[in-house]
């Protein structure tokens, strides 16, 4: 599963690897092509270790990595701060540093709420684009006006953050015509391309992720 698609032009993104489920490691290593600079949530700091890859930055609060060596190479951000989770730490540690692209692994599965929070991040950080990625989806918000040519049968998922309205699609096999979503109430999910043209996603209020799924 390339990256590629979340590069734009003259920026390379950065990488968050979070404490979830572990992806393919094909998925991993080719994400560290095209992310050359990689943060690390301290509670996954053990399990990069053992797949020997060497972060830029390990961020978080630290209770996982008592004991654990430090790296000459690695800085290490001690935050004690719990009104953050150690997602947001390493997010906002990549803004400060001026990125605006952020890839992210490692942040699904395993606890629910967990995964709920961290899909929740996205609506915090619409402003820049933060992608959320495992080996069946990858997850962002949307602008207000999105287009990508997809292959026909692509999953493809809209999901509200959490109402949106002012919905109008193109080029899907169940298309919303100035129509509104509510989370709860009227999801958006199980659609796909028809493979007819550029898919084309537009919305005039509220947030709007779009997840890309792969069966």
């Amino acid at each position: 599963m390339s990256s590629h698609h979340f590069v734009k032009d003259g920026q390379e993104p950065a990488l968050v690897i979070a404490n979830g489920e572990m992806c393919a490691y094909e998925i991993l290593t080719s994400l560290m092509e095209w992310c050359p600079y990689i943060v690390v949530c301290d509670g996954a700091y053990n399990r990069i270790k053992n797949l020997q890859i060497t972060p830029d930055v390990v961020i978080g609060d630290f209770d996982s990595l008592k004991g654990v060596e430090h790296n000459l190479h690695t800085q290490y951000i001690h935050l004690k701060d719990q009104e953050t989770t150690d997602l947001e730490k390493a997010i906002n540690h990549l803004i400060e540093k001026g990125y605006t692209d952020i890839n992210v692994i490692w942040a699904s599965g395993k606890r629910l709420d967990h995964t709920i929070n961290n899909f929740a991040t996205l609506a915090k950080y619409s402003k820049i684009k933060v992608v959320l990625i495992d080996d069946y989806s990858r997850s962002f918000i949307l602008p207000k006006n999105y287009s990508k040519r997809y292959e026909k049968g692509q999953a493809l998922s809209l999901v509200p953050i959490h109402t949106c309205s002012g919905i109008t699609t193109k080029n899907l096999k169940y298309n919303l015509e100035n129509e509104a979503l509510c989370f709860g109430k009227r999801s958006g999910t199980s659609n796909e391309a028809t493979g007819n043209g550029l898919v084309e996603i537009s919305h005039t209020k509220g947030l709007l992720a779009l997840i890309e799924g792969a069966d």
